[in-house]
This record gives C-alpha cells, sequence and structure tokens, in this order.
C-alpha cells in the first residue's frame, strides 16, 4: 500500500479536481479527530456503506466514533462508500480506498467496522472491500489483512452478508465494538491462525457471530461446526443507558448533509408491540435517559458545534417518561439561543395532543405521524394502538399552533388489508387536509407516504408472505385515482426497491452469490432511484438460483426453521410466536 503522504497528495491533485462534492472526500471537518497511528495501540475504521452525506447524519456512526475516540490506546477514523465518479478515478489510478481522518489506505487498519442499516447497500459493502485490496471473501483474507466486521438492524439476518464478513456484533455497539477490538488485538498477540483467532472470540463473547464457524443448514438456520460456535447468539445490552456516553462534540459535515442537526438519544426500545416492526424486538428492553444527562449533553453539543436545531431520537418520543420536563427544560435553554427542538419520531398517545402546543415557541413548520394503517381492525392486527379521533386532535392542534405541514407514514400489503384499508389512508390524509383548511383558512400540505410491507427477521410478522409486485402496482393505482385533494401529495415507495430489500433481508447464505453478481455487473448505491438497476439484479436472482415464490411470497409455518433462527432477539421466539398466533386470532375475528 502506498505511504499516507503521497496518498494524500495524489488524491488532492489528481482526484479531487475530477469529482462531484469533492468536500465529502477531504476530511478536516471541526471535531474530527486525527491521532498518530504509531502512538496507539489499535487503529479502526467505521465504514459507512453508503455516501458521506447519508452517514454522516447517522447518530449511530457518531455514537461509536466518540466511543473509540475517547480512548488514549485507539485511533478511530471514518470512510464512506464513494459515488462512481470517485470509485472510477480510484481504480483507474490504483489508488486504495482510505479513511478521512489520516488517508490512510483502509487496509492498513486493525479492524473495519460496517454499520448496516438498510438492506440494500449490500453491494457497497462489497465496493468498499474491493477498492480497499481486502479480499471480498472472508475464507481469503490472512494475517496481514483488517478484521472485518460489521453491525447494526442488518444483522437480524446477517445470512445473505456472511461470506463477505469475518464477524458480526449483534446488538448494543458502545460496549461490545471496544470489547471485540481489544480481543482481537489480544487473540492476534496469542497466535494461531486467523480461523482459531476468530474462533477465540466467538468463544469469549456472546454477542459475536463468525459465519466461517457455521454451515448453512438448507434453508433454515447456520448450524455450528466447531466448538468454539455457540447455538444461539445472544444481543449485547446496554443496561444503563444513562451512563452511556453521548457524542457530545460531533462532527460537523464540511458539506450539506441529510440532517444537519444535533442528535440526542433520549431513549431505547419502544413500548409499543407493533407486530411490523423489527427496530422493537431489535432494541428491547426498554431505557431511558435522565433529562438531566439529555439537556446537558445537548447544550455541550450546541457549544460544540453551533447547530440551530436539536432532534430528540428514539423510537417513540412523546413516549419518553419525563416528556413535558424535557421539553420544558430545552425550552428555558434553547429558546433564547433562537435554536429549535425536532421531535422526528412520534406516537399517537396521551401526549401526542399537546405536543404542537408545546412546540409553539419553537420555529417549525411540520408534525410527522405514523398511523401506518388507517382503520381500525387492521390496526388492532398489526399491533398499533392508535384511533383516528386521536391523530385528528393532534393535527388540529398542530395546525391551531402554526403548523402547516404534516407528513402521514402507511404502508400497504400489510397481512389482511382490503381496498376498505386502502381507501382509509386516503380518506385520512383529506381528512387532515380539510382539517387544516379549517383551523388555518388555507390548505395546509398533506404528505401520505405509502411503503411496501416487508416480512422482516425477528419481528412477528416474520412468517407472513409478502404480497406479489401487482399487488403493490393494483394498489399504488387504486390510491392514485381515488385521491381528490391537490393539498395531498401521495407519494408510494417503489416495488421493485421493497423486493430487493424483502430478498436481502429473508434470505439464507445462497443470496450472497446474488450480491456477489450483481455487484460484479454494476450494481451500486442500490437504495437511490438514479443508482438502482432492476435489471441487473433480476439477472443476478435468476442466475443464483433463488426460489422468489419460497422466499417471499408463501407463508411459512410457525415450526419451520428459518434462515436467522441462531440470532436471538432479547424477548425470544416464543414471544414473537405468541404475537403471531395473536395477530391471526385478530384477523379471525374480523367480520366477514
Amino acid at each position: 500500500m502506498p505511504p499516507v503522504a503521497p496518498l494524500r497528495d495524489r488524491i488532492t491533485r489528481e482526484v479531487l479536481p475530477r469529482v462531484q462534492l469533492p468536500g465529502q472526500y477531504i476530511g478536516g471537518e471541526l471535531n474530527a479527530v486525527v491521532k498518530d497511528h504509531a502512538a496507539v495501540r489499535g487503529t479502526l475504521c467505521l465504514a459507512f456503506p453508503d455516501a458521506y452525506t447519508i452517514g454522516m447524519s447517522h447518530h449511530g456512526l457518531q455514537v461509536l466514533y466518540a466511543v473509540m475516540n475517547r480512548r488514549d490506546d485507539w485511533a478511530c477514523e471514518r470512510v464512506f462508500a464513494p459515488l462512481p465518479d470517485m470509485e472510477r478515478l480510484l481504480r483507474d489510478l490504483h489508488l486504495p480506498l482510505y479513511s478521512l481522518e489520516s488517508f490512510t489506505p483502509l487496509g492498513q487498519f486493525d479492524v473495519v467496522g460496517f454499520t448496516l442499516q438498510y438492506e440494500l447497500c449490500a453491494t457497497n459493502v462489497l465496493a468498499m472491500l474491493d477498492l480497499a485490496g481486502i479480499p471480498r471473501h472472508a475464507e481469503r483474507r490472512e494475517a496481514g489483512h483488517p478484521l472485518v466486521i460489521a453491525g447494526g438492524p442488518c444483522t437480524a439476518n446477517p445470512e445473505p452478508l456472511a461470506p463477505f464478513i469475518d464477524l458480526f456484533v449483534v446488538g448494543d455497539g458502545e460496549e461490545s465494538l471496544p470489547a471485540v477490538c481489544d480481543g482481537w488485538l489480544a487473540a492476534r498477540q496469542r497466535g494461531g491462525s486467523r480461523m482459531e483467532q476468530l474462533a477465540t472470540l466467538a468463544a469469549s463473547l456472546p454477542y459475536v457471530y463468525v459465519p466461517s464457524l457455521y454451515r448453512p443448514a438448507g434453508r433454515g438456520a447456520a448450524e455450528p461446526i466447531r466448538p468454539e460456535a455457540r447455538a444461539l447468539i445472544e444481543p449485547a445490552v446496554v443496561d444503563d443507558l444513562d451512563a452511556a456516553p453521548l457524542p457530545t462534540r460531533p462532527i460537523v459535515p464540511v458539506v450539506e448533509s441529510v440532517q444537519d442537526r444535533i442528535t440526542i438519544e433520549i431513549m431505547r426500545g419502544c413500548p409499543a408491540r407493533c407486530r411490523f416492526c423489527q427496530s422493537n424486538p431489535l432494541k428491547r428492553p426498554l431505557r431511558h435517559r435522565r433529562v438531566e444527562t439529555i439537556v446537558r449533553a445537548a447544550v455541550e453539543a450546541y457549544e460544540n458545534t453551533g447547530y440551530n436545531v436539536v432532534a430528540l431520537l428514539s423510537l417513540s418520543t412523546s413516549d419518553y417518561p419525563h416528556f413535558d420536563e424535557l421539553l420544558a427544560r430545552l425550552s428555558a435553554e434553547f429558546l433564547p439561543r433562537g435554536v429549535s427542538i425536532s421531535l422526528p419520531s412520534l406516537r399517537v398517545n396521551a401526549q401526542w395532543h399537546t405536543v404542537a402546543e408545546r412546540l409553539g415557541t419553537f420555529r417549525h413548520s411540520g408534525l410527522t405521524v405514523a398511523p401506518e394503517a388507517a382503520r381500525d381492525p387492521l390496526r388492532r392486527r398489526i399491533g398499533k394502538q392508535l384511533a383516528n379521533a386521536d391523530v385528528f386532535e393532534g393535527c388540529r392542534r398542530a395546525f391551531a399552533s402554526g403548523f402547516h405541514r404534516v407528513k402521514l407514514y402507511f404502508m400497504c400489503g400489510l397481512p389482511g388489508e382490503t381496498e376498505a384499508d386502502l381507501d382509509g389512508i386516503v380518506d385520512m390524509a383529506e381528512e387532515i387536509a380539510r382539517l387544516g383548511k379549517q383551523v388555518r383558512g388555507r390548505w395546509p400540505t398533506v404528505v401520505a407516504n405509502v411503503s411496501n410491507f416487508v416480512p422482516k427477521p425477528q419481528t412477528p410478522f416474520q412468517w407472513n408472505a409478502m404480497q406479489r409486485s401487482d399487488y403493490f402496482a393494483a394498489a399504488h393505482d387504486h390510491l392514485r385515482r381515488r385521491l381528490r385533494l391537490r393539498a395531498v401529495q401521495l407519494r408510494c415507495h417503489d416495488t421493485r426497491t421493497s423486493l430487493l430489500e424483502a430478498v436481502l433481508a429473508r434470505g439464507d447464505r445462497g443470496v450472497a452469490r446474488a450480491i456477489e453478481l450483481a455487484y460484479e455487473r454494476g450494481a451500486r448505491l442500490d437504495a437511490w432511484t438514479d443508482h438502482f438497476q432492476p435489471a441487473v439484479w433480476s439477472e443476478a436472482i435468476r442466475e443464483a438460483g433463488i426460489d422468489l415464490e419460497h422466499l417471499l411470497h408463501r407463508p411459512r409455518a410457525v415450526e419451520a426453521a428459518l434462515p436467522w433462527d441462531h440470532i436471538a432477539i432479547r424477548q425470544g421466539r416464543p414471544y414473537l410466536e405468541r404475537e403471531q398466533a395473536q395477530a391471526a386470532l385478530c384477523e379471525s375475528e374480523r367480520p366477514a
């Protein structure tokens, strides 16, 4: 690999003048941490397999970066997926992918850690490994190569990426990531083969999944083939969230990102039991931070960044147990500074009614709420506890408090869905628009986002089938034809993207072949509409021999083995089985 200084010079001189938005490849941001690699014990590069503008908005990346860089003995740096023009130049000039902090080639780090937030980033992982000169397949890596690890929501089913990752870290990362990094250095120091070193980590850390220690078992879960491999991988859990450090010196991007704001996680987990939601079982148990901890961290982050928005992050912010006190304290701190408070995740509950009034003193324009389904019978089936009257009352108060935009999130293709449920989506959106006109005297903007239901692993609906593409096409067309008010904007998610998401979420280790074929034929940035190549993916899936009928469109028996059964959740599989049975009971009680 080329030395760091000449690499920086070549990137600056030969590459950056020829790419779009070169600021995303230069580093040097406010609060970035640069350490001398010769003065530390280990080096880690956090790899986010999507563009800089998206990755820099991800709170988890900032958390892990802060956790590792608080330690004097580790240097933690970052790398993001390059856009196509940058990738092409790196390949043409035979230059490696590098970290932003020190321009160190990725292959020179001790550990490279991928954050797997979304299934459609799979080909980006392969591109980053290739550009780094790291063998794509874990079995081909040798002693001099970095340890390639991955964590995040996609570890709910790690099998589609299993051949490419040395080990997966399941669960919370604040304590598990340092333990894995330290364990890797210790294992290497003891010597032995790479396989023996990985086996040592698997034996000592219950939340570590090393795919090479397992063999695929047909369509079921992977089976251990060495004594160090556990039959069930238990998730890492931070018991005391309040004691877990928050990033009070977050890195400030040098180019505009998707979310330019301070983000403070106030609670982890959710008290609801929505049966479609994967985040809920993955983030349990429910834990929250003290008001004092949140306010202190928000003030410190503001003083270290200058951002004018503080976003309160959780699966359901309005369920935070000290919600009123928290907003009052934040208002006292930030209103005089001209800083607004954002609540990006609200659940319709008792506190929802007055959220708009509590935020009335802050700059605002829009309110976001996720009814998911628009009628009560379907809501009961999916475990979503809310009533339309509560949604309307909260929106009415929001309009009265000055809000002029409401964003709604629904799903179509849910188990038991009828045409009346689809009609209800349009009815609810239009009713909210009329309510805004009545309260404000002019039409508000109401955006109804409709996503396609994917039965995700580790949810009570993991045994359910997914609707076919023709169903989604007909449902979207029905919604569009029924819409009457211009004040309502209807946005339906692309069906082909949803089907690919389902393949990558629900597949076994055989799906890795399709990922690799698609990558080799140019698939990149598949979550981006302007880069997604459905024809490439269709051919790759066909050539890999994937049975889409079985994988997506055929329901499974609850006792059937699933590819992710060796990955545990805190509540255990019996909880999912009980919730699946309860959903079926709700369906059987629906009137004919």
